[in-house]
């Protein structure tokens, strides 16, 4: 079983999910920008790649390969696609999970039109014969197609276009170095800021055609954990309570009152992450306590508090991984209004043989 697959199922029915699901993916494709000057946050990578292009469009010559890493969506789809407009080429999407053999990757080379982009999403869950044979792909413009099996087996070359490969990953530690060393340019995309997210929220609400206030993009971008994905889908749900209970105008009060209706609280944590720490808090004091013993308190499967939840509650430092176990911080005693108890406070994460 891919666990990978178990939790970005999990992460894409939550609304503070970061996958995406056939509703985002098609909202997406309405709200994404088309060029670098529309593209909101990610300042660097912005400039960095702006250099690239500008470079290779006065050389006539493609974009060198790109690789994009970061966590689901903070925009890694969309800067792809932006590079194949800026380049004037077309762009063929795949992903990881879609090749398994080398074969398939050969039959997608082949067909590419010269200067074409392809973008390859979730790279590093490739199988590892068709990641060999992107090696020379994308350094020698060059595959060898195996015709026949075993002793009489043949490599005939086939010759390429140039293209330019825009890869994306979630997990960049998993790429051997062969296939990394071979991008020209790569850049980890990094959560937003909420006046990123505000400006992000607000140019989203005007292709709506959704009216909001200041105050209401500023509550929403403060619970949608620096990712642009996540507070357009918070905009879409705030924009229905506007609708049906309200005149249709989003304020502060009315996203807040929307959000709690949903069960995304201040910080961003759903009814998943304020289980697990409840659970820790409540259950035992606080911590440490096994990561399994955790999850069956909460009622889910182990890894999906592994991937799903703790992700955030650690970046929010709310949690905290330590060799003993799962341990709440001073900062989850103070979210949930909880009083520690003295070993909490203490730091020790237990009590004396005493109880003391």
């Amino acid at each position: 079983m891919n666990w990978d697959d178990t939790t970005d199922d999990t992460a894409a029915e939550r609304l503070v999910g970061a996958s995406a699901d056939r509703e985002d993916q098609a909202v997406e494709a309405a709200l994404r920008p088309k060029d670098l000057d529309e593209f909101i946050g990610q300042e660097k990578v912005r400039e960095q790649l702006d250099l690239v292009l500008r470079a290779a469009r006065a050389r006539g010559a493609t974009a060198d390969h790109v690789l994009l890493s970061g966590a689901p969506g903070l925009g890694k789809t969309t800067l792809s696609m932006i590079i194949a407009a800026e380049m004037g080429a077309p762009i063929r999407i795949t992903s990881g999970p879609a090749i398994q053999h080398a074969g398939d990757l050969a039959a997608i080379l082949s067909s590419l039109q010269e200067g074409e982009v392809l973008f390859l999403d979730e790279i590093h869950r490739m199988s590892r014969p068709a990641e060999e044979m992107l090696y020379m792909a994308m350094e020698d413009f060059r595959v060898d197609v195996i015709v026949g099996k075993g002793p009489g087996a043949t490599a005939i070359p086939l010759e390429l276009p140039p293209f330019t490969l825009v890869g994306a990953t979630t997990r960049a530690g998993l790429l051997p170095p062969p296939l990394r060393d071979r991008f020209g340019f790569t850049a980890h995309m990094e959560f937003y800021e909420p006046a990123e997210l505000e400006r992000v929220i607000h140019r989203s609400a005007n292709l709506l055609d959704v009216e909001i206030g200041s105050d209401g993009a500023a509550e929403i971008a403060g619970r949608s954990r620096g990712t642009p994905r996540i507070a357009n889908r918070l905009l879409r749900r705030v924009r229905d309570y506007a609708q049906v209970k309200a005149d249709g105008i989003i304020t502060r009060d009315i996203a807040a009152a929307a959000l709690k209706v949903y069960e995304v609280d201040a910080r961003g944590l759903d009814r998943l992450d304020r289980g697990v720490l409840e659970a820790l808090l409540k259950l035992f004091a606080g911590g440490p306590v096994g990561l399994s013993t955790l999850a069956v308190a909460v009622g889910e499967e182990r890894e999906t508090v592994e991937e799903v939840a703790e992700p955030f509650l650690v970046r929010e430092g709310l949690l905290a991984r330590t060799p003993r176990g799962r341990v709440a911080t001073p900062a989850a005693w103070a979210h949930l209004g909880l009083t520690p108890p003295r070993s909490a406070a203490t730091g020790n994460g237990q009590q004396d043989l005493f109880g003391t």
